[in-house]
């Protein structure tokens, strides 16, 4: 066996840990030193996901080992997981666990997609009263005052 097939027959080993530890835990750090709250819930949603498919694989690799693939298909999971133009973990976040779970403070599914991106953004506390004020005069208010705060920040 040539070089080539010894590498490709053992692809999974070289490119799994940069893939699946080294970039996300990378990025991971990088995400908790921006502001914005997106790249967390990318990266958070990651590591649970890597977390459950590790225990999966600890539970069952007798019946695993029956699978000569299952190291190319973790393989090619983590990395659609994990590259940016996929965004995977985000994906599974926004279309499945974020319908089931509903921790308190999250944003309701009252507001339009990117009303809930602002929302996000912002801490506990501000959300919480920011909410309160919509609930009681409208987004609208909102938009007013932002607007209105702008307006004032170019005047100097």
């Amino acid at each position: 066996m040539g070089v080539v097939a010894v590498i490709a027959k053992r692809l999974d080993a070289l490119v799994g840990p940069g893939v699946m530890l080294l970039y996300p835990l990378f990025a991971s750090m990088r995400a908790i030193e921006s502001p914005s709250p997106l790249d967390d819930q990318q990266w958070l949603t990651y590591w649970i996901i890597y977390s459950l498919i590790t225990l999966f694989e600890l539970s069952c690799y007798k019946v695993l080992a029956w699978f000569p693939f299952w190291a190319y298909m973790k393989l090619l999971f983590c990395m659609w997981l994990v590259l940016p133009m996929f965004n995977g973990a985000a994906y599974i976040y926004e279309n499945y666990i974020h319908k089931y779970v509903k921790i308190a403070g999250g944003v309701s599914s009252n507001y339009s997609e990117d009303q809930r991106k602002v929302l996000q953004m912002m801490s506990l506390d501000a959300r919480k009263s920011v909410t309160q004020f919509i609930d009681k005069h409208g987004w609208d208010a909102v938009e007013r005052a932002i607007k209105a705060a702008e307006r004032e920040t170019n005047k100097h």
